[in-house]
């Protein structure tokens, strides 16, 4: 059994009610049997028999993939999700196939939980051909016919999230295109819709795209606590619906993160009142008066605990959300992290103003190197920031640019 997380998460910051009543995931496994009746269609395959000839999605593949490209494993994984709470239908997750559905049928059935399992629907593949999208702008643009924006898996990705971001942002410059107004462009330090979109337009793609948190290189900044204050304001900036009653949401957030931030800096306990805490969790005690928020700052300490041993910090908190608390312990736990990081941010921030004209000639700056003019006069930059971020651009022809603009 696989429980659902607890406390349970949201996906916005409504007054959407917290789920009380979750449904379980559950894990099983393929194994030999499993494998030897799924190779009998491998030659009945369009991943296989040549139908199919595109790459297909390297953080999902099908099964038979699975099985030939790592012919070591004895088993795989699979996810047992359920699709609801009125149905008694499943999705196998893992078991993505496009081999015959008889084939299919009989393997499910060798699967340890699946031995009684029915099929509503067989596994299939597909095929879709993309436009490669260093030929858009950041804006989702495209450089060869103004006006006309692409958004999805056009663009080279795969997953719902990747398409519906992309439209969300192609939608956004497409409106604010014929308000004749400059375009939205979220930064990679502001958002992983930044991430992606910079990905795409400067590095290109030759497989379907994946958004992970690690390809971005401001993964504390980017954090799911901070989402509301990082775009919230963008929103009321752009006159989108809601965003003034969120934007007073967004205000009280911070002001509480900052009251108890205060709390925890001005106040001290003694080593009577926190030793025995600290003791019960492995942690040094101390020997003399500490401010909390230096206890805070060990490993293995939490605000939560903290409030169960100190009836005073515990009636401190009570008019603060659960949301609030967290990300007041957030920022002070990781306080040197987030620092370093907005310093980063800064620092590569300074190549972002830096814009390049869209018609500039690279050709006409003889130092640079040859894939570099290549490359600039393809992508068309649009800041130095961008540039430096595009394949065959080395830091010798960004300082060659930087030069040039009498930097």
């Amino acid at each position: 059994m696989q429980p659902g997380d607890e406390p349970v998460g949201k996906f916005s910051y409504t007054d959407t009610p917290l789920l009380t009543n979750q449904i379980p995931c559950h894990i099983t496994y393929t194994n030999d049997k499993v494998h030897d009746i799924l190779r009998t269609g491998f030659d009945k395959s369009p991943m296989f028999n040549g139908r199919i000839q595109g790459l297909g999605p390297r953080y999902c593949p099908s099964i038979e993939d699975k099985i030939e490209r790592f012919s070591d494993k004895d088993s795989h994984q699979l996810f047992i999700e359920p699709e609801g709470r009125d149905t008694v239908e499943v999705y196998i997750n893992g078991f993505s196939s496009s081999l015959p559905e008889d084939v299919q049928f009989k393997a499910l059935r060798q699967i340890p939980g699946l031995e009684q399992v029915k099929m509503f629907r067989p596994g299939y593949a597909i095929e879709y051909d993309y436009f490669p999208p260093t030929q858009l702008k950041l804006s989702l643009e495209t450089h060869l016919v103004k006006n006309l924006f692409f958004a999805g898996q056009i663009n080279g990705t795969t997953g719902y999230e990747e398409a519906g971001c992309q439209g969300l942002m192609a939608g956004l410059n497409a409106a604010l295109a014929v308000r004749e107004e400059d375009p939205l462009i979220l930064k990679r330090s502001e958002a992983y819709i930044g991430v992606l979109i910079d990905d795409l337009v400067n590095k290109g793609t030759q497989e379907p795209y994946r958004m992970f948190t690690s390809r971005a290189e401001y993964r504390i900044l980017l954090r799911q606590d901070n989402a509301d204050l990082r775009l919230t304001p963008i929103a009321q900036r752009l006159g989108m619906r809601g965003a003034d009653a969120r934007m007073e949401k967004v205000q009280a957030k911070k002001q509480a993160a900052a009251e108890i931030a205060s709390f925890f800096r001005n106040a001290s306990v003694t080593p009577e009142q926190i030793n025995p805490y600290l003791s019960a969790h492995d942690s040094a005690p101390t020997i003399q008066k500490v401010k909390l928020h230096q206890i805070l700052l060990r490993p293995h300490i939490d605000i939560e605990g903290l409030a169960t041993a100190l009836p005073e910090l515990q009636q401190f908190l009570t008019p603060y959300t659960r949301e609030y608390i967290e990300l007041a312990e957030i920022n002070m736990k990781y306080e040197g992290y987030i620092q370093k990081e907005h310093e980063m941010v800064e620092k590569m921030s300074r190549l972002e103003e830096l814009r390049l004209q869209e018609d500039f000639d690279y050709n006409s700056i003889s130092s640079l190197s040859l894939e570099a003019r290549d490359k600039l006069t393809r992508h068309r930059p649009h800041t130095i920031g961008q540039a430096s971020r595009i394949s065959g651009v080395s830091p010798a022809d960004v300082s060659v640019l930087l030069i040039h603009m009498g930097r």
